[in-house]
């Protein structure tokens, strides 16, 4: 456990400052049916919560045999957006806590640019960040691999033994674990009602969990 505060926090995105993933979720696996891969929302937010659509798609197109058809991919990335419009929130408390923080922070999500940005704007978190938000779309591999923790480390000027990333999926705690960074997990988003213990995160990885931002400074420096 960290004796001291962390150099930079960390943060995903989906699951962690807005509460996403039950709209993405449904949009995404409500589209695989269309296309004829038989597969319901708990086993879509099993697999799937915290990686990219190229990482989804290249699997369902392996274990499912069903290759995504031409346009799939953005008309799912469509409809989640206007879902979000019509009911994206952030995570309650989140915005007052990261105000709270005097340690420098950053978001690295598997979201594309696009849809990031426009979660962060939507529920007016994207100034809390003074443009420091970073996409899978700019490393070479996404979570589980560490590449984009250690790349939104780097661009921020900070060694990874020094990071705290905030994750809420077992493939972002196994790539900040990766990346040689402390990782704790957050299980108050919506999609986390069936463990909320976070006994999946702390399995690959996760130093403690917490549901709840009022506790987010005992979390840092615990």
């Amino acid at each position: 456990m960290a004796e001291t505060a962390p150099a930079l926090v960390i943060f995903d995105c989906d699951g962690v400052l807005v509460d996403s993933e039950p709209l993405s979720l449904a949009c995404l696996t409500a589209g695989l049916n269309r296309i004829g891969v038989s597969i319901d929302l708990d086993t879509v937010r099993d697999r799937f919560a915290g990686t990219s659509m190229v990482s989804i798609m290249g699997h369902i197109e392996r274990d499912y045999g069903v290759p995504a058809p031409p346009g799939f991919v953005d008309d799912v990335k469509a409809e989640t957006l206007a879902t979000f419009d019509r009911e994206l929130k952030a995570m309650r408390g989140v915005a007052g806590a990261i105000r709270a923080l005097d340690i420098p922070c950053c978001v690295a999500s598997s979201s594309d640019p696009v849809r990031l940005r426009h979660s962060l704007t939507l529920t007016g978190l994207l100034p809390l960040f003074s443009g420091h938000v970073f996409s899978s779309a700019q490393v070479a591999r996404g979570k589980p691999y560490p590449d984009l923790f250690l790349f939104a480390a780097e661009r921020m000027g900070t060694a990874p033994d020094a990071c705290l990333v905030i994750e809420d999926s077992v493939p972002g705690v196994t790539a900040a674990v990766a990346a040689g960074m402390r990782v704790v997990g957050f299980t108050g988003g919506g999609h986390w009602g069936h463990d909320p213990a976070g006994a999946d995160l702390l399995r690959a990885g996760a130093a403690t969990i917490f549901s709840d931002y009022s506790n987010l400074s005992k979390v840092i420096i615990s």
